[in-house]
């Protein structure tokens, strides 16, 4: 059986726009203290992460305190939305929720997401057979997985989840076959 620990990122500071810069904000920094806390019994073996900065900053301190680096995978990148910023950031996700096809001129679409998250997991799947392994994520890049194995996770279940962060959701595989999901809110336990 393979682990696999999705850690969404700690607190951002959305006063930065550039979506792969966006830092962690000095509580997200502290928060990843919470993340180190949780994973220390896990018996991590790999800790992977999308390239984009926040995602990278909430695992590191773990993945250094256990003598490894963090290793990027480009394909658990966070959602594309488009070039331009999005005021009305509520409306244009319940439309993607509602049309998984719906996109920006300059972005991606929920499907477009869930596709290349899932081939990047597979990937990892695959090439770590009965390890555990922590993946620092995003929000909607990780509702997109959890969509993919179980259907009714929907528009609702990403806005709770929304507010969570740093948050994890731990999911167990045999071979790239999902039997078993988690959510975990580690201020307050399992949700």
């Amino acid at each position: 059986m393979t682990t696999i620990y999705f850690i969404r990122h700690a607190q951002p500071d959305f006063t930065v726009q550039e979506d792969a810069a966006r830092p962690l904000t000095v509580k997200g920094r502290a928060d990843t203290a919470l993340v180190t806390e949780y994973l220390k019994d896990k018996d991590i073996l790999e800790v992977l992460s999308s390239p984009f900065l926040r995602a990278v900053d909430t695992v590191k301190d773990f993945a250094e305190g256990i003598g490894l680096s963090v290793k990027t995978v480009y394909d658990f990148r966070e959602r594309k939305v488009d070039s331009l910023w999005i005021e009305d950031f509520t409306a244009f996700t319940k439309k993607q929720w509602a049309d998984f096809d719906y996109k920006l001129t300059d972005g991606e679409s929920l499907r477009e997401v869930q596709e290349r998250n899932i081939k990047a997991l597979e990937d990892v799947l695959l090439a770590n057979d009965g390890k555990n392994i922590a993946i620092g994520t995003h929000g909607t890049a990780l509702s997109t997985i959890l969509n993919y194995y179980d259907n009714t996770y929907g528009y609702e279940d990403f806005d709770r989840m929304r507010s969570l962060m740093p948050w994890v959701v731990r999911m167990q595989f045999e071979g790239t076959k999902c039997i078993d999901i988690m959510k975990i809110n580690i201020l307050q336990g399992e949700i």
